[in-house]
C-alpha cells in the first residue's frame, strides 16, 4: 500500500507541476511539454482536427489588450479518469496592472499527495507594446519546499526572489515570463494576431526554454456545448512530454483545455467547467 501511495504520489506531483498554468491555470507550470505532434481523442470531448490554426491580422499589443476582459473559469484536473483537484481562475484589473490568480482545491485520489500541489498562485503582469510584463509572482500553500515568490523590476532588468530553496537573482528580458502569466501572454500574442515562438521560465538559478507552435483547429464538447477552438503545443527541448492549449478566439483565447502527453499517453487533462467574462 505505502508503494502504491509513493507511485500515486509521484504521478500526481506530475500533475500539479504542470497542471494549474496554463490553462493556464495559474496552477500550471510549463515544464511538461515537447515531441512531435500527434492526433488523438481528448478525454471528455470530440476533437476534430484540421490543418492549421488561424490567427487574425498583427496588430499593436497594447491595442489588443483592450480586448482583454477581467473573467472568472473554473477547471477540473482529470488523471486516469479520475477528478484529482479543482481549480478556480480569476484576471482581475486593476489601474495599468492585471492580476492573475488561482486557488486549487484537490479532490477524491488527488487527496493522498496534499503537499504537492500549489494550492494558491497569483501573478500581476502589465501590457505593453512589448507583450505582456511580469510584475511579480507567488506560489504558495503547497509543500513549503516548492513556494516561489519571484519580483520583476523591469527599470533594472533583473528579477529577483526565492525559486522552492534557491535565491534568484537574474537578467530580465521580454521573453521571460512567470509561470502564473504564461497563459495571458499566450492570449495577448494570439489576440494581436501573433504565434509567440517561444517563452522563458525561471528555474531556480537558471531559465527553461518552450518553443510554442500551431497544432492545428478542433471543435470541442465542453459544458458550455460544442466549441471552435485553435490548438497550440509547447515543447521543452529534449522532453518527451507534449502540453497542448485548446484555446477558443471567441471568448478572448481563453483556454478550454489543457492536456499534457508523452507518445500516445494522455497524462492529465484540466476541462473547464464554466466561465463567466465581465
Amino acid at each position: 500500500m505505502a508503494a502504491c501511495r509513493r507511485g500515486l504520489s509521484d504521478k500526481i506531483t506530475r500533475l500539479a507541476q504542470t497542471a494549474a498554468l496554463a490553462a493556464g491555470l495559474t496552477v500550471l507550470t510549463l515544464g511538461v511539454v515537447c515531441a512531435d505532434s500527434i492526433a488523438l481523442k481528448a478525454d471528455g470531448g470530440a476533437y476534430v482536427a484540421h490543418e492549421a490554426a488561424a490567427v487574425g491580422p498583427k496588430r499593436d499589443r497594447s491595442e489588443a489588450a483592450a480586448e482583454l476582459r477581467p473573467y472568472t473559469a473554473t477547471y477540473n484536473g482529470m488523471w486516469r479518469g479520475w477528478t484529482v483537484a479543482a481549480s478556480t481562475l480569476k484576471l482581475e484589473r486593476t489601474g495599468d496592472t492585471w492580476t492573475f490568480s488561482s486557488r486549487t482545491e484537490l479532490r477524491g485520489i488527488g487527496k493522498q499527495a496534499p503537499g504537492v500541489y500549489p494550492l494558491q498562485q497569483v501573478s500581476v503582469v502589465r501590457v505593453t507594446d512589448q507583450g505582456v510584463l511580469p510584475q511579480s509572482f507567488k506560489s504558495s500553500g503547497g509543500d513549503p519546499g516548492n513556494s516561489f515568490e519571484l519580483n520583476y523590476n523591469w527599470q533594472t532588468d533583473r528579477v529577483t526572489g526565492t525559486y522552492e530553496d534557491a535565491r534568484v537573482d537574474l537578467p530580465l528580458t521580454p521573453q521571460v515570463q512567470s509561470d502564473g502569466s504564461v497563459q495571458l501572454h499566450l492570449m495577448v500574442e494570439l489576440l494581436a494576431g501573433r504565434t509567440p515562438p517561444s517563452v522563458q521560465l525561471i528555474d531556480k538559478d537558471g531559465v527553461r526554454r518552450y518553443e510554442i507552435t500551431s497544432d492545428g483547429e478542433a471543435t470541442i464538447r465542453t459544458t458550455m456545448g460544442d466549441v471552435h477552438t485553435v490548438i497550440f503545443k509547447a515543447q521543452k527541448q529534449y522532453s518527451p512530454r507534449v502540453t497542448r492549449f485548446w484555446c477558443a478566439p471567441d471568448r478572448g483565447y481563453i483556454p478550454l483545455r489543457v492536456q499534457q502527453t508523452v507518445g500516445n499517453d494522455v497524462q492529465w487533462t484540466m476541462e473547464i467547467q464554466s466561465l463567466s467574462r465581465q
